[in-house]
């Protein structure tokens, strides 16, 4: 098991990293403001599934293979470039909360199923943050201290779980302003150009960084 002052530490580090801008947080807040809360909230659990599986690839040594294989990498990075520019045109020529609910229930789901898609793919495609599990946590594994399995799958919890508590924060903070947003065009036309331009911004450093 992960010591109780490691495990603050480790902690401490992810607070960090999850509150500095980036494409997730860009997409929850995007998703949250323009649609609401339970779209917010579904694009979260596309980015917990998406950490999961990083988690779980960073301990088969699959982030190994990407930083020794600069080709798999430039190519998954290139993908993922793509991917948030696509979301960002989208957004850009989408009518204001165009994608929200509509009392269709069909509809709604396939609306929600999208929200999470969306939060899976763009973090599922950031090798970054693939390579980013597999550097940070191994900082905080003691063979001494136990079985590194285990103190793999604590960490990786912890991880996700931390992920998914800023993600809910951000989803609550963005939904209750768009009732304010709805009712001011001006808000509207600002809140797509924003994030469009974050998330065309975010995709460029990805793609050339």
């Amino acid at each position: 098991m992960v010591s109780t002052s490691l495990l603050l530490v480790f902690i401490g580090a992810l607070a960090v990293v999850y509150a500095l801008p980036g494409p997730d947080m860009a997409l929850v807040l995007q998703t949250s403001s323009a649609h609401g809360l339970r779209h917010g909230l579904a694009t979260g659990l596309g980015l917990a599934i998406a950490r999961t599986t990083h988690v779980i690839l960073s301990a088969c040594g699959v982030a190994a293979l990407l930083r020794s294989a600069p080709w798999l990498y430039s190519g998954v990075r290139v993908v993922g470039a793509l991917y948030l520019a696509y979301i960002a045109i989208q957004i850009f020529r989408s009518p204001a909360f165009g994608l929200g609910p509509t009392g269709v229930a069909g509809t709604a789901q396939r609306a929600w199923r999208t929200s999470i898609g969306k939060g899976m793919l763009s973090c599922m495609l950031n090798p970054k943050a693939l390579l980013f599990c597999s550097v940070l946590m191994p900082q905080f594994i003691v063979p001494a201290q136990g079985r590194v399995w285990l103190q793999v799958v604590e960490l990786g919890v912890v991880l996700v779980v931390c992920g998914a508590l800023f993600d809910i924060a951000l989803s609550l903070g963005a939904s209750r302003i768009a009732s304010w947003i709805r009712h001011h065009p001006r808000a509207q036309v600002v809140q797509r150009w924003t994030f469009s331009a974050a998330l065309l911004a975010f995709a460029v450093r990805l793609s050339i960084d």
